[in-house]
C-alpha cells in the first residue's frame, strides 16, 4: 500500500459474560483457572471439602461395619488408614498423580486387612477424578487399574491367608458391581475433563472475540479521526499559505482565507467532538447525523476555497444508502479530494457517483501531475480508504491513469449493508 502511495505521491504519506452458570460449573476447586483468576487460587488447599469427606468416610464406615459383621471390626489401624486415604486428598490439586496412587494403595491395604467395604472407595474416586481433570489421564487410569487388580488379587486369591478368618472369595456378581463402579468413576472423570476443556476453549474464544472487536473499533475510530482531520487541516494548510502570501498585497483576499480557515476548523472540531462523544458514551446515539453523500456540495465548496474546482456527476437512480455505506462513500470522496489538494498539480477534479443494483461506485479523477509536495500527511490515506471499502466487502483501487493524472475508484456493495449496520448497533 505504501508503494502505491509513493508512485504518485497521492496518498496521505472488553462482554456480557456467557457460558454455563456458576452452580453448574461445579465447586471452585476443580474449575480451570483462567486469565481472570489469580494464579494463587489454583494452589489453595481444599480444606473444606477434604474435612467434609474425611468426616463422611469415618462416620459412614462405622455404619458400614454394622451391616458387614463378617468383616473385621473398625479399630485404630482401620481409622488410621481411612485418615491417610482421605487426608491425602488435601493435596489432590498440587500433586494429583501421587494422591491417586496413595488413595488406591491405601484402599487396597484397607481391604486386604479385612475391613468392611464402604465410603473408603470414595477416596479412590475423588483421587482419580482430580488426576483426570488435571490432565493426568494415564496416571489416573493406572492408579485405578492397579487398585482394581489389587482388589481382585485380595478377594479372589489371597483371601485364604488374610483376615477375617474363614472368609471366602467375593462373588462374581459383586465383582461386576465393583467393575461397574470403576468404569463409572473413570467415565464421570473424563466427562468432567471434557466439559472443563470445552468451557476453557469457549472462554478463550470469547476473550479473543472481545479483543478483536476492541481492535476493530479502535481502527474504525482512527480512520474516522484521520479522515476528519486530514481533510480539514489540508484546507487550513492551503488557506494559511494563501493568507500569508497575500497578507500585505491583498488584505481582502487574506481575510477571505482566514474566514475559510475559521469555518474549516469549526467543522473539524464539531466532527472530532462527535467521534469523542461516541467513545465516552458507548452505545449512545450521536447528537448529529453521520455525514453522507448528501454533503458532497459542502466538500465541493471547501475544495473550491483552496482553488480546486470540483465537478460532480451522478449516474443511475439510487435510493437512500445504508448509513455505513453512506458514511464510507463520503469519507472516501473526502480523502480522495484531500489527496488532490495536497499532491496534485491539477486545479480540477471530477467526482462520479454511479448507482447500480446492489452497489454504488465512486470515482475521483484529476489530470495533474504529482507536485511532490508534502502537506504533513500521515501516510494512511489510501490505507484508510481500502480499509473502509474492505469493511463493507467492497473494493478500492488507486493509481495513475494511462492518459495522465490519477484515479481513485471504490465499489461499495449495498446489499446486506443494512443488516450489518443493525448488527453493529446491537
Amino acid at each position: 500500500m505504501a508503494a502505491m502511495d509513493e508512485q504518485r505521491g497521492h496518498g496521505c504519506p472488553g462482554p456480557p459474560r456467557s457460558g454455563p452458570p456458576a452452580w453448574w460449573q461445579g465447586p471452585p476447586w476443580w474449575r480451570l483457572r483462567g486469565a481472570d483468576e489469580p494464579a494463587a487460587a489454583g494452589r489453595r488447599l481444599p480444606w473444606l471439602t477434604t474435612v467434609l469427606l474425611t468426616a463422611f468416610i469415618q462416620i459412614g464406615t462405622g455404619f458400614a461395619a454394622h451391616g458387614q459383621p463378617e468383616r473385621e471390626g473398625v479399630g485404630g489401624f482401620a481409622r488410621a488408614l481411612l485418615l491417610v486415604a482421605s487426608g491425602s486428598l488435601l493435596l489432590r490439586h498440587r500433586h494429583p498423580v501421587a494422591v491417586a496412587y496413595v488413595t488406591a494403595g491405601v484402599t487396597v491395604v484397607y481391604l486386604g486387612a479385612g475391613y468392611p467395604y464402604g465410603p473408603v472407595l470414595l477416596t479412590v474416586a475423588v483421587g482419580c477424578f482430580a488426576a483426570v481433570v488435571a490432565g493426568h489421564r494415564r496416571a489416573a487410569w493406572g492408579a485405578v487399574g492397579l487398585w482394581w487388580a489389587g482388589q481382585i488379587l485380595v478377594t479372589q486369591v489371597l483371601y485364604r491367608w488374610l483376615p477375617p478368618d474363614g472368609d471366602g472369595a467375593l462373588g462374581w456378581g459383586e465383582e461386576l458391581v465393583i467393575a461397574v463402579w470403576v468404569v463409572a468413576t473413570v467415565a464421570v472423570s473424563e466427562l468432567a475433563r471434557t466439559r472443563r476443556e470445552q468451557w476453557a476453549k469457549e472462554r478463550a474464544e470469547r476473550a479473543l472475540a472481545a479483543r478483536r472487536r476492541a481492535d476493530e473499533e479502535r481502527l474504525r475510530m482512527a480512520r474516522e479521526l484521520h479522515d476528519v482531520l486530514a481533510h480539514s487541516i489540508s484546507v487550513i494548510n492551503v488557506q494559511a499559505g494563501v493568507g500569508l502570501a497575500l497578507l500585505d498585497s491583498d488584505p481582502e483576499q487574506a481575510r477571505t482565507a482566514l474566514t475559510t480557515i475559521k469555518a474549516a476548523s469549526k467543522e473539524a472540531l464539531g466532527e472530532v467532538r462527535q467521534v469523542l462523544d461516541t467513545l465516552r458514551a458507548p452505545g449512545a446515539a450521536p447528537r448529529a447525523p453521520a455525514p453522507g453523500l448528501d454533503r458532497l456540495p459542502e466538500l465541493v465548496e471547501q475544495a473550491g476555497s483552496t482553488g480546486l474546482t470540483v465537478s460532480v456527476s451522478t449516474e443511475g437512480r439510487g435510493g437512500p444508502l445504508p448509513p455505513g455505506v453512506d458514511l464510507a462513500a463520503f469519507r472516501i470522496v473526502q480523502e480522495a479530494l484531500t489527496n488532490v489538494v495536497r499532491h496534485s498539480g491539477s486545479r480540477r477534479a471530477r467526482v462520479l457517483v454511479r448507482h447500480a443494483p446492489g452497489s454504488v461506485t465512486l470515482r475521483v479523477d484529476d489530470d495533474g501531475p504529482a507536485t511532490g509536495a508534502d502537506a504533513g500527511g500521515s501516510g494512511n490515506g489510501l490505507i484508510g480508504m481500502r480499509e473502509r471499502a474492505a469493511a463493507l466487502k467492497g473494493t478500492m483501487e488507486a493509481g495513475p491513469r494511462p492518459d495522465g493524472g490519477f484515479r481513485v475508484t471504490a465499489v461499495l456493495p449495498t446489499t446486506g449493508a443494512a443488516r450489518r449496520d443493525r448488527h453493529d448497533d446491537q
